[in-house]
């Protein structure tokens, strides 16, 4: 298998995992910080979403770690398939989250006007700026896991 920039066991891959990891965590951190994001199931969503994201995202990073230190390659097919199917599984929870999250944001918040809160509006929209671009980086390695799957 080729050795393309972000694939496990490389620095980009490393640096691609503890992105994920700490934009999920800052997502979950935002919205947790709120008196009633309870109240709201799309926000509940995105907790539970993100949370799996800090879970599969540190664990990875954790292996590619690993992989660094011991200076061993972590591209047997078995494994990048293994990869590649929980990067789109969460990358697909996580855009769902995402894009639910904001849709209630947008129409509570904006549309409605119910947000008399203000700094409680402000972490929400922060939690769903974290958990978007938490998204993309997960897609991003999801692409990336792909292509070297099928170059392999």
């Amino acid at each position: 298998m080729k050795n393309f920039p972000g694939t496990p066991g490389t620095w980009t891959g490393l640096i691609l995992r503890m992105a994920q990891c700490l934009f999920a965590a800052g997502s979950i951190a935002s919205m947790a910080t709120t008196t009633s994001f309870f109240n709201y199931t799309a926000f509940c969503y995105l907790i539970a979403s993100m949370g799996l994201q800090v879970i599969w995202s540190c664990g990875l990073a954790l292996m590619d770690a690993y992989s660094l230190l011991r200076k061993k390659v972590l591209h047997s097919p078995a494994l990048v398939s293994l990869f590649l199917v929980g990067d789109w599984v969460t990358a697909t929870l996580s855009l769902a989250a995402s894009s639910s999250s904001a849709g209630i944001t947008v129409l509570y918040f904006g549309d409605l006007g119910v947000c008399g809160l203000g700094e409680e509006c402000t972490r929400y929209q922060m939690a769903v700026a974290l958990a978007f671009l938490g998204w993309i980086s997960i897609a991003i390695s999801s692409l990336i896991m792909f292509w070297l799957l099928a170059a392999g």
